[in-house]
């Protein structure tokens, strides 16, 4: 299984950008969940936006209070996964990985990723 993050870039706050995922191989065709993290520098990886095959959102502690400028969706057909960003401040600045859960039981915020993206680096400046 291959997951492949894209779409990370250098932009300039207040702009926006669109992340995107794919995941290849053994998978199933209508993959659990998919996720995003995010690892700023010197700190934790930590959960951006999660988002199952029936379409149950969910929001990570770590953008609490501004889910309102991260969107996360998928294309089931494509086994791709977007985030879309906007009003982008410093503080988002990150790499930003995909992660896919491809397990039969309900994933939680607790679940640990069957599959991870390499990451791609979003860097935001004023």
């Amino acid at each position: 299984v291959q997951v492949t993050e894209s779409g990370g870039c250098s932009v300039q706050a207040g702009g926006s950008l669109r992340l995107s995922c794919v995941a290849s191989g053994d998978i199933s065709p209508t993959i659990n969940a998919m996720c995003w993290y995010r690892w700023p520098s010197g700190r934790q990886k930590v959960l951006v936006a999660a988002i199952t095959r029936s379409g149950k959102l969910t929001y990570g502690k770590a953008i609490s209070g501004e889910e309102n400028r991260f969107a996360i969706s998928r294309d089931n057909e494509k086994n791709e996964v977007y985030l879309q960003i906007t009003a982008l401040k410093p503080e988002d600045t990150a790499v930003y990985y995909c992660g896919m859960y491809d397990r039969g039981s309900d994933w939680d915020v607790h679940s640990g990723m069957d599959y991870w993206g390499e990451g791609t680096q979003v860097t935001v400046f004023s």
